[in-house]
């Protein structure tokens, strides 16, 4: 029986890869091949940076409402029933997508694309008068000259982040070459037809996929090539380090977005019934696999009694499997097992598991609630990316804002209080990019500071 193969597209024109190269692609909870993709070659990835270097010379100068209007073309074909199709059936067979994540992509993805064309609007230059008197400057925003933007996106919300990975660049003005996720090329590469049929010019955007044992060297000759002058990356702090080690090679800037440990901290006047529901779909959502679940809780001694029992039953309505269950199976077998081996780290030095058993199903993991944690924990330290959270008791709001702060990343955290004298001074001394106050970890309002990096 035959599978969905996902080409190539360098140049405005879909190809295999050079050597017709190929790997499979599975479904991560049934194992099943869903799909082949093209291994794109050391030639491939050269004619993509070359494809997207001719496009942009003439892209740079294009105005900022025919590239505004490229957004919303893409955005109004996204809300069509056959693009809407063709991504459902792609990220359910690719990764194993529950119907909510689905949707969650799809209007995320729609709205970001509207988001985008707005800020064409604050994309302006600025005139100020001169040092030297009588004279007077201009500041001209500008792509950052004959340059190609190598993004590589992740698989956990391929439509939204593929997006987001492109997005600025183009509109900005600058050409993309983008390395999708191993695991879910096909649903990724509707983004490229998305494009496409709005009128982005050919070379402007280009799709590589690799295999995995293939990505190494593929990311490091494409971050070597001289045209390439910018490196964004979404994923594990892990691959983070060592394409910052290749980039630092050429001085070349990164952005990057590696994940998160996020906190939330419930003090004693919380509540605690709200708390728990927002707690649990921070932690449950896509199973985990988020960069912005909730990992930690951080909850005052006088509430964790009432805490510990809302989150434990709510915890155990959820169960994870295969289509139709309430959470997806992870994505990838090995994960589970990393999974597994922290809580399992955990439970020998000493937590306590509420909910779960501490085992996996092939790459299945059932929710996991975990109490007694200790900040020399594994478990406390690295990022789960599974259905996991952990719970600390504090008696002080010093130790509690220490507590949170006492990790090595936090993209997210949240802050449980009715207190507004709480809200601003506790808010303001966690350390995340964002405090959500009285809300969940998996949210983020959009500020468009991003414009500026890119251009």
């Amino acid at each position: 029986m035959s599978v969905p193969f996902t080409s190539l597209y360098i140049g405005g024109q879909y190809r295999p890869a050079s050597d017709d190269g190929t790997y499979e692609v599975r479904n991560p909870h049934s194992q099943e091949v869903v799909g082949l993709a093209a291994a794109a070659t050391s030639k491939d990835c050269t004619d993509a940076v070359d494809a997207a270097q001719k496009a942009y010379l003439s892209w740079e100068k294009t105005s900022l409402a025919v590239r505004r209007d490229v957004f919303l073309k893409a955005a109004e074909l996204l809300q069509e029933e056959r693009y809407q199709t063709r991504f459902t059936e792609a990220v359910q067979q690719e990764t194993a997508a529950v119907d909510f994540m689905v949707t969650f992509n799809i209007r995320g993805a729609i709205n970001s694309l509207r988001n985008y064309a707005s800020m064409s609007l604050g994309y302006k230059s600025q005139t100020y008068p001169s040092s030297n008197p009588g004279g007077n400057a201009i500041e001209v925003r500008k792509a950052k000259g004959v340059m190609r933007v190598f993004g590589i996106a992740p698989w956990n919300a391929p439509l939204i982040l593929t997006i987001r990975a492109v997005a600025v660049p183009v509109l900005c003005g600058n050409a993309v070459v983008l390395k999708c996720s191993e695991v879910s090329p096909r649903t990724q590469s509707i983004v490229m037809d998305l494009f496409k049929e709005a009128g982005l010019p050919d070379g402007v955007l280009n799709f590589i996929s690799t295999s995995r044992t293939d990505a190494p060297v593929r990311v490091a000759e494409v971050i070597a090539n001289p045209l390439v002058r910018v490196v964004n990356f979404t994923g594990s702090d892990v691959v983070g380090r060592v394409i910052a080690g290749e980039a630092a090679k050429y001085l070349k800037p990164c952005v990057f977005e590696l994940g998160g440990k996020s906190p939330v901290v419930v003090l004693e006047d919380a509540d605690i019934e709200r708390a728990a529901r927002a707690i649990t779909s921070s932690t449950l959502m896509h199973s985990g696999q988020i960069c912005m679940s909730t990992e930690r809780v951080i909850v005052s001694r006088k509430v964790a009694p009432a805490l510990v029992s809302a989150l434990t039953a709510l915890f155990k309505k959820f169960q994870a499997g295969g289509p139709g269950s309430d959470l997806s199976a992870l994505f990838r077998e090995d994960s589970a097992v990393k999974v597994t081996d922290m809580i399992k780290d955990a439970k020998e030095k000493g937590a306590q598991i509420l909910v779960g058993d501490g085992t996996r199903n092939g790459a299945v993991v059932q929710p996991h609630l975990v109490s007694r944690v200790k900040t020399d924990m594994w478990i406390w330290n690295r990022e789960t990316f599974g259905p996991v959270t952990t719970i600390v008791e504090f008696d002080t709001v010093e130790e509690a804002i220490e507590l949170a702060n006492l990790s090595d990343y936090s993209l997210t955290a949240a802050l449980w209080t009715q207190n507004l004298n709480n809200t601003f001074d506790v808010g303001s001394r966690i350390r995340a990019s964002h405090v959500n106050i009285n809300g969940p970890t998996i949210h983020v309002e959009g500020s468009g500071r991003g414009i500026g990096g890119l251009g």
